[in-house]
């Protein structure tokens, strides 16, 4: 059964996402956070949901994993509960240890499926400390887990559709992450506009491979996000990222 009964009750915060490829000498740190999972986060006030996941090669969406690429998902009760984790010692500490790292700051505009059997809901305007600027970049995140035995069939069709987002016009960033090797995976990416992130989503080989999924039922779970950048600050694949709550909210 595809997504299973989720609570009544879906998750709705502001969300953190973190990604970090860490310089040679600090990938066993790196390599600690991904074998404790989010247990080191369970004391981070205000945490609705996290996890921690690896990547694939050169933080792509491939089968070769990447011994020095990461991401970190959080979802926070309030933007300021969010925005002192930033700030705080823990981010600091990728950002000590990398080679790049990104953070974004992101409030949920849409989300169906579930991840882990938890569904997420939209960002109240109570968790904000401003109206949303609807001129900012967008991002998307999409994640399932996949049938064992489905697992090669959904490789197959992978490379192309990684190759179509990579190349996609108004597409900032995009990184291919993972909880488990093989069956549960993750994509994250950033858009200049919405138009973008849509002519993206409804054609091309992404489309193809998203078609196939559901014809020929890949997934045993899998969730669709749609997201607001509130800011982003960092360095990613040789591109310096900075856009503050001012500019958002100038």
């Amino acid at each position: 059964m595809d997504n299973p009964a989720t609570p009544a009750q879906a998750l709705s915060g502001v969300l953190v996402m973190l990604l970090v490829d860490y310089a040679t000498q600090h990938r066993a740190w790196g390599w600690l956070r991904l074998a404790q999972g989010a247990a080191f986060l369970k004391e981070t006030p205000g945490l609705l949901f996290a996890k921690v996941m690896g990547s694939g090669q050169n933080g792509g969406f491939s089968l070769r994993p990447s011994s020095s690429h990461q991401g970190l998902v959080c979802m926070f009760e309030s933007q300021h509960q969010a925005e002192q984790f930033i700030e705080g010692p823990l981010v600091q500490a990728y950002r000590d240890r990398a080679r790049e790292c990104w953070v974004g700051l992101l409030d949920i505009t849409s989300a169906r499926g579930a991840w882990d059997r938890q569904s997420w809901g939209v960002t109240p305007p109570s968790c904000l400390h401003h109206p949303v600027d609807e001129t900012a970049p967008m991002a998307a995140l999409t994640r399932a887990s996949i049938r064992p035995a489905k697992a090669m069939a959904f490789w197959r069709k992978a490379p192309a559709s990684q190759a179509s987002l990579d190349q996609a016009p108004g597409c900032m960033l995009a990184m291919g992450l993972g909880e488990a090797p093989l069956i549960r995976q993750c994509t994250f990416s950033v858009w200049r506009d919405t138009s973008s992130m849509l002519n993206f989503a409804q054609q091309g080989a992404h489309h193809q491979a998203i078609q196939a999924a559901y014809k020929q039922d890949f997934f045993s779970e899998s969730m669709f996000v749609r997201m607001r950048i509130l800011s982003m600050r960092g360095d990613w694949q040789g591109q310096h990222f900075d856009r503050s709550q001012e500019m958002v909210h100038a």
